[in-house]
């Protein structure tokens, strides 16, 4: 049996520290067959439409979140030699439309591409820039594919498997849970359908822009059993920096 573990998003700077320490120390014990990430390991704040014009954008620590992000992947393949797929996402895709909205005359470099600005040739990192097929019946997706948000934990998720006609697990809510949609007919199913939404890794004190620090996040990962053609997924919450993966408790 196949088991492919699914990071959320990290949104680097705004991480939480202890809980992907705890992940890393899972991840050196657990040793998936693949490790899947939905994207947003790193949030990009400087360049985002949101701090156009105003003091974030002047900064000047933009490669020092990207050293951030190049750091996590290394402390990955310190405990991790298998396959690793990064999904693309709105915040990752930020430095380039950046460059297109404002600097167009840069667009064709390749050093201001996600892959070359995190490192991901020398760390063995593949980039997927589509909705890919991640086990068999199940599409990896960012999430922001669905055009908009929903308030219950898992309808976004359930909004592209049912646009796509494929179970599907992503990110980019911050959400955690599952919705299914399956069909039968004389008792056999005939259909089934999916929607995960596996969380953040974020520390939400660091997240200012939250109004009052409120917000229906949790924090989680994911991981699929593939058997076959037999897909169970499964939603691993976190709290406290501790979480517990088929019976042992990692912290």
């Amino acid at each position: 049996m196949r088991r492919i573990v699914v990071l959320s998003d990290l949104q680097i700077p705004y991480h939480d520290k202890k809980a992907v320490a705890a992940f890393l120390r899972f991840l050196t014990a657990y040793q998936p067959d693949e490790l899947a990430s939905v994207g947003d390991e790193v949030d990009f704040p400087q360049i985002s439409r949101w701090n156009r014009g105003m003091e974030g954008e002047y900064r000047g620590d933009l490669q020092t979140h990207v050293n951030a992000g190049v750091m996590f992947f290394e402390q990955v393949r310190n405990v991790y030699s298998g396959p690793v797929r990064v999904m693309r996402s709105n915040h990752m895709d930020r430095p380039l439309r950046y460059v297109r909205q404002y600097a167009p005359g840069l667009l064709g470099l390749k050093a201001l591409t996600v892959p070359s600005l995190l490192e991901f040739e020398r760390l063995n990192v593949i980039y997927h820039e589509q909705p890919y097929e991640l086990a068999p019946g199940w599409l990896l997706a960012h999430g922001d594919e669905a055009g908009g948000s929903t308030p219950v934990p898992g309808g976004v998720a359930m909004r592209l498997a049912r646009k796509w006609g494929k179970s599907v697990v992503c990110g980019h809510t911050h959400k955690f849970g599952m919705q299914h949609d399956h069909s039968t007919v004389n008792g056999k199913v005939t259909r089934p359908l999916f929607g995960m939404e596996v969380g953040n890794f974020m520390d939400f004190k660091a997240a200012h822009y939250l109004k009052a620090g409120s917000a229906n996040w949790q924090q989680g990962f994911g991981i699929l059993y593939v058997d076959g053609k037999t897909v169970t997924p499964t939603l691993v919450p976190i709290a406290g920096g501790k979480f517990v993966v088929e019976g042992r408790q990692y912290q």
